[in-house]
């Protein structure tokens, strides 16, 4: 079997087609689901919490360059001059949007889990020990 002819069967098995439109919807999912965080949870959290920003929550552990021109106060800015910092309201977004998109997921699985029928279990073989004493049971009777 060719190279090509191994990679055409490959692709046409159903679960390479499934699980490329699983990454196509999921990408995005996630696009919808990050604008969900940065558009409605994260400026109501922020508003909450005195702030709508959270990318100016860090802390700088390095210093300023000496060529900076930028805003010492930015996150954005000082990322881009390479100063170490710890984005830690970056992260808490990330963390939140994460959480949302998890949380989603798993309604979705839960839902479609409950509408697929459920396949029904096969009986159980009956054990040799059993199928003995049905014998034994059924000698004595006669």
């Amino acid at each position: 079997m060719g190279l090509i002819a191994e990679f055409k069967t490959f692709i046409n098995r159903g679960n390479v087609i499934d699980l490329a439109v699983g990454v196509i919807i999921g990408g995005a999912f996630a696009t919808i689901t990050k604008s969900l965080t940065d558009d409605i949870i994260m400026p109501v959290v922020g508003y909450v919490l005195g702030g709508s920003d959270f990318s100016r929550y860090f802390i700088r552990l390095g210093d300023i360059p000496a060529g900076f021109t930028g805003n010492p106060q930015s996150y954005a800015d000082l990322k881009g001059a390479g100063v170490a910092m710890l984005g830690w309201g970056e992260f808490l977004t990330v963390l939140v949007n994460f959480l949302i998109l998890a949380f989603i997921i798993f309604l979705l699985v839960r839902t479609v889990n409950r509408l697929m029928p459920k396949p029904e279990a096969a009986p159980a073989a009956t054990p040799e020990d059993i199928m003995l004493l049905r014998e034994i049971r059924d000698s004595l009777k006669k």
